[in-house]
């Protein structure tokens, strides 16, 4: 990359479990080159500067070249994880102490008679009743005790709570009794940080408003103070602009808005990816895809229909068992609907008591890494696995600035599992590939399931450091026909951070029958909710010229506990409104379901608003190799399952490479590398993007 004096650059930045990556756009050639370097755990902040630092030196770029910056970070994710949030306290109404050991009532596992159930954020000795009460229509049953609230806010500030949450019964039909308390703890003890949950998620169901509410205001001190270190230290280094962060739903916000709701942050950096896997799918004209991600910690799966990926209403945090549904923190925040596998390059093999070869979940992360890292690892991991069968130039990783250690893989492997289980190396090595994808595989066929969706009339979309390498076996499991490679596969989530709209999502709880819905309310809400919004997209920079609003409603049927959301229509009379809203959420529950419930009343819930920017129009250019770089760098020998041996492969480079081509091949990047069975054909086309299209029959895409 050679920038003129008039170039100017984005950066994305995502801060991941083994690598801090960014994706620098050149605006003018269209152009993106890749920065990648260990996750710095002992300071985030301290980790983004310095690879920032080292990729704009890479490339002979000036600091003060970068326009935008945009921040994916793991940081509200580990905090919750390794419960090194703030100190805080919860205040609820007068006998609702119990509401988070109370939680839903349910176990995750009925079988388990010594199931761990996930502990609360706040113990019951730091919960507080506060005398008030508030109906469900939101009047009021019994005023609030503005005395004790006083004497509270003292006892705090004595005690050292550092957060307090403040989340009363009935406050998203009225915050009038919240917002009195958020004013007395400013007042009494202003060094508190305070989160209302009529603020945070004013919406039906005590339990996740509850927990949601309290995470947020634990993470607020750890997330705003490293969000003002990340600042201070860009501008410190010359960067004009204060950095965009990405939310769990893909939308991206201030740092002013993030620091205020750091619980929208706890996907951020998963989400990228998946937008970017609906751009390319996209640009490559395929409507539908599901997007693997697989990193050094964690692999996800994203499926996206229409070029839109699928988003959910609330997710868990901080799973005790990790795939179990119920056994983690219900955060009821907007996100990207994904399903998430302890599965990556650095994820542990081992054999478990019944003498089976089991991968991850547990990680060797960026310390100390896999044994091939040369940095005290001495567990085989997946990269160790992928090395040994020459899946890997041990001098080409990361573009050979970070060399791997082929005999440290090898003894790892040797000792761990192939010694254990009497098997030779290359089937010990085979092993731990072939486990780590059936596991994905298996996940994704049930996330699939779960969604009426049929994986082979799909197209895999690969990327993440260790995705390219494992896609192509995982879509013949899959029944996947094709498998599709973005350039820049290594550090696509960041790519992604540069394709994202300014967004924020609000809701709020609106309980009536549809048939007495008082369509002026209806109106004034999502009014409210946009003018907030707006604030909130100017604060970041957006004109308001450029915001746009969708409005949704979330109705059931009556007596039913889940919501489906359906666009709220323009109409003429509120008769037409209600009517229209009847067919449309009809129709849609038809479509998820087949049939719909005749005669019994719909009920509306939920007001949901999407209050967005633009989306920045990113065309990226194909890389390019320099000049007179050939696409064959050569061959080396590589395991092949359909052959049952390793067989001389030919590597090329993905810079250089052009038009078709058949397996099996090793495509080489500097942040990925893409592995091609036999018999398959691949294609590059106008943008740099490999589509490779798995053969048929007994070991290809076609088989049942």
């Amino acid at each position: 990359m050679r920038p003129t004096s008039a170039t100017s650059f984005a950066l994305g930045v995502d801060i991941g479990g083994t690598f801090t990556d960014i994706a620098l756009l050149d605006r003018a050639s269209k152009r993106i080159v890749a920065g990648k370097s260990l996750t710095d755990y002992e300071d985030f902040a301290r980790g983004v500067i310095a690879c920032v630092k080292n990729t704009l030196a890479g490339n002979g770029v000036a600091v003060g070249a970068v326009q935008a910056v945009v921040h994916g970070t793991t940081l509200a994710t580990n905090a919750l994880i390794q419960r090194r949030g703030a100190r805080t306290a919860l205040v609820v109404t007068q006998g609702f102490r119990d509401v988070l050991e109370t939680a839903r009532g349910t176990r995750y596992d009925i079988f388990d008679l010594d199931i761990e159930l996930p502990e609360p954020l706040v113990p019951r000795a730091r919960v507080f009743e506060v005398e008030e009460r508030i109906d469900c229509e939101g009047r009021v049953v019994k005023p609030l005790a503005r005395e004790d609230v006083r004497r509270l806010a003292r006892k705090l500030a004595a005690d050292g709570i550092e957060s307090v949450a403040v989340c009363f019964f009935h406050a998203y039909a009225n915050p009038a009794h919240e917002q009195e308390v958020g004013r007395i703890l400013a007042e009494a003890a202003p060094g508190l940080a305070v989160s209302l949950s009529s603020d945070v998620v004013p919406a039906i169901g005590e339990y996740d408003r509850v927990t949601t509410t309290v995470a947020n205001v634990y993470l607020q001190p750890v997330v705003r103070g490293y969000l003002e270190r990340l600042s201070r230290a860009l501008a410190q280094i010359g960067v004009s602009r204060p950095p965009m962060i990405i939310a769990s739903d893909g939308g991206t916000m201030s740092c002013e808005t993030a620091a205020r709701f750091p619980v929208r942050l706890i996907e951020s950096g998963p989400a990228g990816g998946a937008i970017a896997a609906a751009h390319f799918g996209r640009r490559a004209g395929l409507d539908r895809v599901i997007g693997f991600d697989m990193g050094g910690t964690t692999a996800k799966i994203c499926i996206i229909d229409d070029f839109e990926p699928e988003h959910a209403t609330e997710f868990e945090a901080a799973r005790i068992a990790r795939f179990a549904k119920g056994s983690g923190l219900p955060l009821k925040v907007p996100a990207i609907e994904m399903i998430e596998i302890g599965a990556g390059g650095g994820s542990i093999a081992h054999i478990d008591r019944a003498g089976l070869l089991k991968v991850g979940p547990e990680s060797a992360g960026a310390a100390p890494g896999p044994a091939c890292y040369g940095f005290g690892g001495d567990k085989p991991t997946v990269t160790d696995a992928d090395l040994c069968l020459g899946y890997l130039d041990p001098a080409f990783f990361l573009g050979g600035s970070m060399p791997l250690d082929k005999a440290r893989a090898e003894s790892a492997i040797a000792h761990g599992i192939a010694k254990p289980l009497r098997l030779d190396s290359t089937r010990a090595a085979w092993g731990i590939h072939d486990v780590v994808n059936n596991n994905m595989a298996r996940a994704a066929k049930i996330h699939c399931m779960e969604r009426g969706k049929d994986p082979r009339l799909y197209t895999l979309v690969a990327f993440g450091g260790a995705g390219p390498i494992h896609a192509y076996r995982i879509a013949q499991v899959l029944g996947v026909p094709q498998v599709l490679y973005p350039a820049h596969a290594g550090i696509m989530s960041s790519v992604g951070f540069l394709i994202a709209q300014p967004s924020f999502e609000f809701v709020r709880s609106y309980e009536t029958p549809l048939s007495a819905g008082r369509v002026g309310r209806i109106r004034k809400l999502f009014i409210e909710m946009e003018r907030e919004g707006r604030a909130q997209l100017h604060s970041a920079g957006v004109a308001a010229k450029e915001i746009t609003t969708r409005r949704e409603l979330g109705l059931r049927y009556r007596g039913q506990a889940f919501v489906l959301y359906i666009p709220a229509p323009e109409a003429k009379s509120p008769a037409d409104f209600l009517s229209r809203v009847e067919r449309a959420f009809l129709a849609e529950y038809r479509k998820r379901y087949h049939r719909t419930n005749p005669g019994v009343p719909l009920e509306i819930v939920t007001l949901r608003s999407l209050v967005a920017g633009p989306r920045p129009s990113l065309v990226i250019a194909a890389p390019r190799a320099n000049g007179g770089t050939r696409a064959l760098k050569g061959a080396r020998p590589v395991y092949m399952p359909e052959r049952k041996r390793f067989v001389r492969c030919p590597v090329y480079d993905r810079y250089a490479l052009t038009g078709r081509f058949t397996g099996p091949a090793v495509v080489e990047e500097r942040e990925s590398t893409v592995v091609i069975g036999i018999g398959a054909s691949a294609r590059v086309d106008d943008g740099g993007n490999l589509l490779v299209t798995l053969p048929r029959g007994r070991n290809g895409a076609g088989r049942r």
